[in-house]
């Protein structure tokens, strides 16, 4: 579904994202570890249109995505959940779901928006039970479901996630990652970055580590988990035998 090759982006002059290759299959659950500064947000970004590469190949259904603006790639099939929720604010949850609907009206119709509304709030009943209320006076848990619900009304093949379980309570952390796996089980696609590496090597079929813009490691996520580097270094501790 998504095949990066040799991949160079950044800012100007600062070279964040050096030679990075990876692929995501279809119907998998990707997690992208690393720590702060090491180049994750920047990768999405580079995917989603945000961030123009330097030099590299990013392939998004055979497709070359490159030149791309951020609108049609969103169009394309991927959406971005990005960090810190960025929820409309002064908009109502319902008004914030219906805009992230608003690629599936263009291709389907008002009718295709009304149910895939329907099963957001069937996969997040807190939005439901919110629909009329201001995103900007949800709680933090509440505003990440809203912005995961309002990447997924556009029904992409892909969605990426960025850090989803930044800031929110343990409980809200385990109903996200919940809503994560179901994901899958209904045939979406995930390419999720994580701090919380090891709740998300839990989850994911695969895994990458991304150290200082440079994929450093990769392999089944079951494997990652029992790499002692990554257990020092990502996983706060090392597995004990």
């Amino acid at each position: 579904m998504l095949r990066i090759r040799n991949l160079d982006a950044g800012y100007g002059q600062l070279r964040v994202l050096k030679n990075i290759s990876l692929h995501v299959d279809g119907g998998e659950i990707v997690a992208m570890i690393g720590a702060n500064g090491a180049g994750k947000t920047t990768l999405l970004h580079t995917i989603a249109g945000l961030v123009k590469p330097t030099s590299g190949e990013i392939l998004f259904l055979d497709h070359d995505c490159r030149r791309l603006k951020a609108q049609n790639i969103v169009t394309s099939g991927c959406a971005l959940v990005p960090e810190g929720r960025q929820v409309f604010a002064t908009l109502s949850v319902e008004e914030n779901l219906i805009l992230g609907g608003y690629v599936l009206q263009k291709r389907k119709g008002t009718a295709a928006v009304a149910e895939e509304l329907a099963h957001q709030f069937e996969l997040f009943p807190v939005l439901r039970e919110r629909r009329q209320q201001l995103a900007g006076t949800l709680s933090g848990g509440e505003q990440q479901m809203l912005a995961m619900a309002r990447a997924l009304m556009s029904r992409p093949r892909l969605v990426m996630m960025d850090e989803p379980s930044t800031g929110l309570a343990p409980l809200i952390v385990r109903n996200i990652f919940q809503v994560i796996v179901r994901l899958r089980e209904e045939g979406n696609t995930v390419l999720l970055i994580e701090q919380n590496a090891r709740a998300a090597l839990k989850i994911a079929d695969r895994g990458y580590v991304l150290e200082t813009g440079k994929v450093i490691l990769q392999g089944p996520a079951e494997d990652l988990l029992a790499n002692r580097d990554v257990q020092r270094a990502y996983l706060g501790r090392e597995k004990i035998e």
